[in-house]
């Protein structure tokens, strides 16, 4: 029979291994974020490299890279509208060395577009929003005839058998915001979907195709070398940086349109490291020598925390998924 010192005795050292334990997985939780990176960070971008979404993480990387004293490589791996790169990140080890970042299509479009994906986009763990960028409409100006959107939408309904559209990919915001703006302007034209903004721009310059939704990063160098032509801005209001050219609402009420640009984990990623990676990226956007190069891209920086994060891409879920369902938007 144990006595009471026993009992106690016993009791405290249970107390003691306990506390010592917990002391250990507290320490160990942020050692491990602190630490955090010792060796390069891979952040794979679902789209061909030259476009926004490609062109965004890359200064956010470059920046990072010196403040961690680490590589930080961005690798391209496109297709599937985003859903090759996307899963390859899904299945990757949770230790916050291999990321996604993405715009809408991987994220927030393809669930309701794909009858089945191999990833679950809900399950990645959000970190941020770098950055914002309206859509927009440019054409090629040797081939369309118009120079505004009422312009542009009476050539359409007298034109619309010879008139291309070239956007991203299909599911993309550039192929979404397409339908939406046949929809709401009463106008059809052929779409042809690419693998990117880089080909499609590339033929749209050379006339292979005839208008294009996009992004208004890339594109814009195009429009101010006199290569394209920008027609309107998918913005709530016009934009500061472009004061002259008009938005799609003053002629089409509640036409709005942006694409995001985001940084996401595998699942099950700890806490520590999200918070670590939001923490620094917040860092970087708050950067006064990086405001130059998002400015060129037309892009306005958000940033957040990883909750602000998730709850703008559960509304994002939902936003496009009304686009997809009113314009009854099928893969082609």
């Amino acid at each position: 029979m144990i006595g009471w010192r026993g009992r106690v005795g016993s009791t405290m050292i249970r107390r003691g291994l306990i506390a010592i334990a917990t002391l250990i997985a507290v320490l160990a939780a942020p050692a491990g974020a602190q630490d955090y990176p010792t060796r390069a960070v891979k952040i794979i971008v679902p789209f061909p490299a030259g476009g926004s979404a490609d062109v965004v993480p890359r200064i956010v990387g470059e920046w990072l890279s010196r403040k961690w004293g680490q590589p930080v490589v961005i690798e391209n791996r496109p297709g599937a509208a985003g859903n090759i790169g996307a899963e390859l990140v899904y299945k990757a080890e949770p230790d916050g060395y291999t990321l996604l970042s993405a715009p809408p299509p991987p994220l927030v479009i393809n669930q309701n577009l794909y009858p089945k994906l191999g990833f679950d986009p809900a399950k990645f763990e959000p970190i941020i929003v770098m950055a914002q960028v309206p859509n927009a409409l440019i054409v090629n100006p040797n081939t369309v005839n118009a120079s505004s959107a009422p312009e542009l939408i009476e050539y359409l309904r007298n034109n619309s058998d010879k008139i291309v559209c070239a956007t991203q990919g299909n599911g993309t915001t550039s192929h979404l915001t397409s339908e939406m703006f046949q929809m709401i302007a009463g106008v059809q034209f052929q779409h042809v979907p690419y693998t990117g903004t880089a080909p499609a721009l590339n033929d749209l310059v050379a006339g292979s195709v005839e208008i294009m939704f996009d992004n208004l990063g890339v594109s814009l160098a195009l429009v101010n070398g006199d290569k394209l032509r920008l027609i309107a801005v998918a913005s709530r209001k016009r934009m500061a940086s472009l004061p002259n050219v008009p938005t799609f609402a003053e002629t089409l009420p509640g036409f709005e349109s942006e694409a995001f640009y985001s940084v996401v984990a595998p699942p099950k990623t700890p806490a520590a490291i999200v918070n670590k990676i939001n923490a620094d990226i917040n860092e970087a956007l708050r950067q006064s020598e990086l405001a130059p190069r998002f400015a060129t891209l037309s892009a306005e920086t958000v940033g957040g925390t990883p909750k602000e994060t998730a709850d703008y891409m559960r509304a994002e879920v939902e936003r496009w998924n009304k686009v997809i369902k009113a314009a009854n938007v099928k893969l082609q």
